[in-house]
C-alpha cells in the first residue's frame, strides 16, 4: 500500500492514549477527588514546571483540605497503575518504518511523571520528537503550545493528524488547521489513521481482487441473494471481468441469477436488469439489443410508462427502473420512443418524489445516481437537466446515509461540478479494515420490504466517487 500524500506527521497525546492509569488507590482520596487534583489550576501550573512537586502538594492539601502525605500517596500508587498500549507502540512503529510519517509526542504532563514514564520499558525512539509540557513551559489546550510544537515539527498543520482523548485539546487543534482526531479506543484509532493515511483506492481495489466472483449481495438478515444487477454495475464501474459474474444475454435478462430468493421462484425477468446488461456488457449484438427495445416498448401503462416486468400480469411502476430503460433507449438512438416515461422521471425529479425511495430502490439516493448516470450517457440530456439535477443533489450534501448512499451522491456532485467535501470525507472515514466499505442499501423487496446490500458495489462505487473527486481537483 501507498500513503497518501495528505499526512506528513502524527502528533500523539501520551497520557489516556499511548498509556492508561486507574486513579482508584488503597489511600484515603477518592478516585472522584484524584481527578479532581488533576484538572485544578494548581495541577496545570505543577504541569506547566512552574512549581515542584512538594509545593503542588501542599498547595493541593491547603486548597483541598487533604493531607499532604496522602495526596503524595495517592498519586504514587497512581503511577504504579500505568499500563502502556503496546499495540499502539507497535502500530506506530509499523505505520513510520513503513510510510515514513514522522512521529510526535505532545503531553501535558510534570517532570517526576514524565521522568516515570521515560524509565518504562517502551519503544520511545519511534518518536521523532517529544513535546512534554513541563519542559515546554506551556500546556494543552493552550494555542500558544500548539504553536510551538508545529515550529519545532517543520510540517504544516493542514499536513498534520493531531490524536487526543480530550475535546478541548483536540478543539484547540483543528481550530489551527491540523486534523484532529478524538481517541476513543485502540482499534477505533488505528482505523481512522488507516483511513488518514493509506490510499483509500488502492485498499479497496485490493478487496476487490482478493474477492473476485464473491461479490455477492445479502439481505438486512443475513440471506445471500444471488443476482445479475450488482455483478453488472461493478462491472461497468471497474471494467474488469475477473472480478464478477455476468449473464451471457441472447435477450432479457432476470434479476436473479437462478430462480428467484424470498419471492416467487418462477420471477419473472425485468426491464432493470435487461436495460443495465445491454447498456453494460462489452460486445453487444446491436440486432439483438433493437429486439430487446422492441420487446420492452410492449410493457407500458395506460400513461405510456414503462413498467418494470417481461409479464402483463405484474404491473409495477418503479422511477429508477424508468431512468435505466431510458439508459438503454437514449444509448441507442431511440430515447424519442418513450417521451411519457422521461416526462414522469423529470417530474419525480423535480417533484422530490424519490426522498423515500422507490418500490425497489431503498435511498433517494438510487435515484439520483442513476438519474446521473443518464445524463452522464447522453449531451442532449445533461445539458437540459443538469441545472436541476444539480439542485437536487445540493439538497442532499451532508445529510445522513450510509456508505453507498454516500458514494452514490458524490458520483452525482463529481458529475456536475459540486465539491462535496463534507461527504468524501464521512465515506473515507467509513472504509474498514479490509478495504471495504460495508454499509449500503441498494434494493428492497417490493412487497416485504427487505432489504439488500452488496459490499463490492459499495465498494467499487465508492472507488468512483474518491477516483472523480480527486480527478475534478487536479
Amino acid at each position: 500500500m501507498n500513503p497518501s500524500s495528505s499526512f506528513k506527521a502524527i502528533i500523539f497525546d501520551i497520557g489516556d492514549v499511548l498509556f492508561s492509569w486507574s486513579p482508584a488507590t488503597k489511600t484515603s482520596i477518592r478516585p472522584s477527588v484524584l481527578k479532581s487534583l488533576v484538572t485544578s489550576p494548581i495541577w496545570h501550573d505543577f504541569e506547566r514546571g512552574r512549581i515542584s512537586q512538594d509545593e503542588c502538594y501542599s498547595r493541593l492539601a491547603s486548597t483541598y483540605s487533604l493531607d499532604k502525605e496522602q495526596i503524595g500517596a495517592s498519586f504514587e500508587e497512581a503511577r504504579k497503575t500505568l499500563r502502556f498500549e503496546n499495540r499502539l507502540f507497535d502500530f506506530i512503529a509499523d505505520i513510520k518504518s513503513k510510510y515514513g510519517v514522522a512521529i510526535f509526542a505532545m503531553s501535558n504532563v510534570s517532570a517526576p511523571d514524565y521522568a516515570y514514564l521515560r524509565a518504562k520499558n517502551a519503544d520511545w525512539s519511534v518518536f521523532d520528537g517529544i513535546f512534554p509540557s513541563c519542559t515546554v513551559g506551556q500546556r494543552k489546550p493552550d494555542l500558544s503550545f500548539y504553536r510551538y510544537v508545529l515550529s519545532r515539527t517543520n510540517v504544516p498543520a493542514e499536513k498534520t493528524i493531531f490524536v487526543d482523548d480530550k475535546f478541548d485539546n483536540v478543539l484547540s487543534a483543528r481550530s489551527l488547521g491540523m486534523h484532529g482526531v478524538v481517541f476513543r479506543n485502540p482499534d477505533e484509532l488505528m482505523q481512522a489513521i488507516i483511513n488518514l493515511i493509506y490510499d483509500p483506492i488502492e485498499r479497496a481495489k485490493r478487496f476487490l481482487t482478493a474477492h473476485a466472483r464473491q461479490h455477492n449481495s445479502f439481505t438486512e438478515t443475513g440471506v445471500v441473494i444471488y443476482e445479475w444487477f450488482s455483478q453488472l454495475i461493478i462491472y461497468e464501474l471497474t471494467h474488469d471481468e475477473s472480478i464478477v459474474e455476468l449473464p451471457t444475454p441472447t435477450k432479457i435478462v432476470n434479476f436473479f441469477r437462478g430462480k428467484g430468493q424470498l419471492t416467487s421462484e418462477n420471477y419473472p425477468c425485468d426491464l432493470d436488469s435487461t436495460s443495465l446488461a445491454w447498456t453494460t456488457l462489452p460486445n453487444i449484438d446491436k440486432s439483438a439489443v433493437e429486439s430487446v427495445m422492441d420487446e420492452m416498448l410492449k410493457y407500458r401503462n395506460s400513461d405510456g410508462i414503462i413498467e418494470v416486468y417481461f409479464d402483463p400480469s405484474r404491473p409495477r411502476l418503479d422511477p429508477v427502473v424508468c431512468v435505466n430503460t431510458l439508459s438503454l433507449f437514449y444509448k441507442y438512438g431511440r430515447g424519442s420512443e418513450i417521451p411519457e416515461t422521461l416526462e414522469w422521471t423529470v417530474e419525480v425529479l423535480k417533484n422530490r418524489a424519490y426522498l423515500d425511495g422507490s418500490r425497489y430502490y431503498a435511498t433517494a439516493e438510487c435515484f439520483l445516481y442513476f438519474f446521473s448516470r443518464l445524463l452522464h450517457q447522453n449531451k442532449e440530456l445533461f445539458e437540459k437537466y443538469t441545472p436541476l439535477l444539480k439542485e437536487r443533489l445540493r439538497e442532499r450534501v451532508g445529510l445522513d446515509g450510509d456508505s453507498l448512499a454516500l458514494a452514490m451522491r458524490i458520483y452525482g456532485c463529481n458529475l456536475v461540478g459540486i465539491r462535496n467535501d463534507v461527504d468524501l470525507h464521512r465515506l473515507r472515514s467509513r472504509q474498514a479494515p479490509d478495504g471495504s466499505w460495508a454499509d449500503g442499501w441498494v434494493y428492497r423487496y417490493g412487497v416485504h420490504g427487505t432489504h439488500i446490500a452488496n459490499k463490492g458495489l459499495t465498494t467499487a462505487l465508492a472507488i468512483d466517487a474518491i477516483q472523480n473527486f480527486n480527478l475534478s481537483e487536479s
